[in-house]
């Protein structure tokens, strides 16, 4: 079985790990170690200093601490967009080194300034598997100035929410290219461009296996910014038969497109999807 990992966003509030950690136990997560990442700000160290204190009693799971870093530096704050790619790529450079490991990842974006929560989401969402969670810590009654309550009792107005996760792709990313990028950036340019040739493989099926050979005609020249009718004398038809052919390949269009409400289906959503696809497409046959 994989070993399951909480990671933590730290702030000023201790209790935030603690709860979080005490709330996967009793949904049955049997945590075996947990990360903190964490700025090294003076505000930050006695949040620190207790957890410490915490994690050093009989029974207590394996932890460590992660700094945010900015080339090697640890960062006090995240002030300015340069600290807050820091922190994106400390986050990012933790959570890969689980999936590498084959670890399954609680994390946690409860913890610290927003744009923990921010890059904590982003992070997820690059490397991710089904079975990995991002949660959120909600609590009714206490508030900032409270007196901490580090663990949780039957009865505490205390929640985890689990946050949705929008999956690049069914496969896992430890088992893609994606895991071999170190830099965040690097691997949301890659998810780009697999989404791309991902869209354009579907258009290529829907063109060249959707459409009767006439009917790609027809769609070809209506991208060409031709009407029925001189479609019709183009391809030596009728003016009907060619309204026929879009008859069908409305439908076509629609059951490709899922038969969603938004999506136009007309000529116009025709032009707007396949445009570029058959003029990129009849660049490439002439280069051959």
């Amino acid at each position: 079985m994989s070993k399951q990992v909480l990671v933590a966003t730290l702030g000023v509030e201790p209790q935030v790990v603690t709860l979080t950690l005490d709330l996967l136990k009793a949904k049955g997560y049997p945590i075996a170690q947990v990360i903190m990442v964490h700025t090294v700000g003076k505000v930050v160290q006695p949040a620190l200093e207790r957890l410490a204190q915490e994690f050093a009693l009989p029974g207590a799971c394996d932890y460590r601490t992660i700094p945010v870093t900015d080339e090697e530096e640890p960062v006090a704050d995240i002030i300015n967009e340069k600290k807050a790619t820091a922190l994106l790529q400390t986050l990012y450079r933790v959570v890969l080194a689980e999936k590498r490991a084959g670890n399954l990842i609680h994390l946690c974006i409860a913890g610290g300034r927003k744009p923990m929560a921010i890059y904590g989401m982003v992070t997820a969402q690059l490397l991710f598997d089904e079975d990995d969670r991002l949660w959120y810590l909600l609590s009714e009654d206490w508030r900032p100035g409270n007196e901490r309550v580090m663990h949780f009792s039957p009865g505490d107005r205390t929640w985890l929410v689990p946050v949705p996760v929008l999956h690049w792709s069914a496969v896992s990313p430890a088992l893609t290219e994606l895991a071999r990028r170190e830099n965040p950036w690097e691997a949301i340019q890659f998810q780009k461009m697999m989404r791309q040739r991902e869209e354009w493989q579907r258009k290529r099926e829907f063109i060249e296996y959707k459409l009767t050979p006439a009917e790609r005609e027809v769609v070809r020249l209506a991208c060409e910014g031709l009407d029925s009718a001189a479609i019709a004398c183009r391809l030596n038809k009728s003016e009907k038969t060619v309204t026929n052919q879009f008859t069908s390949i409305y439908d076509k269009f629609r059951e490709w497109r899922g038969f969603r409400d938004d999506v136009a289906i007309g000529r116009a959503g025709l032009v707007a999807e396949f445009a570029i696809y058959f003029a990129l497409e009849g660049g490439e046959k002439e280069k051959k």
